[in-house]
């Protein structure tokens, strides 16, 4: 194990929709009584939700701090890494679990409760069906509100990465923040990771996706579809040449195959953990916080990959996107065995 880079206070400055788990179990009945749309993730008005909310058992549901970015970070601290986190909670009972959330992963934010605006903090209602099928509806709240007043210029200059995550681009303002984020770390010589997120993301805001990217990121995680999506191609071997020409590095996952690095010269293949995966939310958000960890930590990027592979085969055995800190330290102890 190599020292973090002592000249950085923060291995990675993220960006993303704070937003506030709300997992329960449903009946299969459930989904055709209240029209929601199974196995997928929809985003809800505030009203909609707050019908699902009145429909569940809320007593028997269980909070966690989710959001894309904000599980990459949290992952990154846990295999004990050092990252700062700017989003936008409401002043509400769900924003003040949300940060409580973040301290106690040890995650640094220039957000402070009793400034946080009035209004609605972003939850995700996670309905669980006895088939072991997710269905998710976001409402974003206040997150959507996120802009580029919201970062910290002293934080960013004090990371070796920042992460921007890529569901930002629906929301003007959230799109204007990632510009900002990456224009700042630009300024800085801070490298710039970029996440699609979803497919959704690069298939429906494909021009705004692209703003982002621009002449070039220094690493980019995604999948397979969503590689190809961005790149207007349709096999792996077309899009990873394409991405090479706006990424300077990248990681495409591959699901149960593994996953694929460009660490800028070589294209590395990385072996899958087989596994019996019953809940892959939150995989990819896991497999980027753990490369970070790696790629910030002095490993290689092969083993900075293989790390990423295990932690994601290990998030994926489990209910919900993230591990506790000693699992990760578990993880590491067995990669170095």
């Amino acid at each position: 194990m190599h020292a973090s880079n002592n000249q950085h206070q923060y291995n990675v400055y993220g960006i993303g929709n704070a937003i506030v788990d709300i997992v329960t179990e449903v009946d299969h009945d459930f989904f055709e009584k209240h029209e929601v749309e199974k196995g997928v993730m929809t985003l809800v008005d505030e009203k909609r939700q707050l019908q699902l909310m009145k429909a569940i058992d809320m007593k028997r549901s269980k909070m966690s701090g989710g959001g894309s970015a904000g599980n990459t970070v949290v992952a990154l601290n846990q295999f004990g890494g050092k990252s700062f986190y700017s989003c936008l909670v409401a002043h509400d009972e769900l924003g003040e679990f949300f940060l409580k959330d973040l301290a106690r992963n040890g995650v640094d934010t220039n957000l402070k409760y009793e400034n946080c605006p009035d209004g609605h903090s972003g939850r995700c209602l996670v309905m669980t069906s006895p088939d072991a099928q997710r269905t998710m509806n976001t409402f974003l709240g206040v997150s959507s509100f996120l802009s580029p007043e919201h970062l910290d210029e002293h934080a960013i200059n004090n990371s070796q990465y920042v992460y921007l995550e890529g569901y930002l681009v629906a929301s003007p303002k959230g799109l204007e923040a990632m510009k900002e984020t990456k224009r700042l770390a630009q300024r800085h010589k801070v490298d710039v990771a970029l996440t699609f997120s979803d497919a959704s993301m690069v298939k429906y805001f494909s021009k705004q996706m692209e703003e982002i990217v621009g002449a070039s990121v220094d690493m980019l995680f995604c999948n397979e579809e969503e590689a190809m999506i961005f790149t207007g191609t349709d096999t792996l071997g077309a899009a990873r040449e394409k991405l090479r020409q706006v990424a300077r590095r990248f990681a495409i996952t591959l699901g149960a195959n593994g996953a694929m690095i460009f660490d800028g010269d070589t294209f590395i293949d990385i072996e899958p953990y087989p596994v019996r995966a019953i809940d892959t939310n939150g995989a990819g958000d896991m497999f980027a916080g753990a490369f970070l960890y790696g790629i910030t930590h002095g490993h290689s990027y092969a083993q900075a990959g293989k790390l990423a592979s295990l932690a994601s085969s290990r998030v994926v055995t489990q209910w919900g996107p993230r591990l506790t800190p000693a699992d990760a330290q578990r993880i590491l102890s067995d990669l170095l065995q």
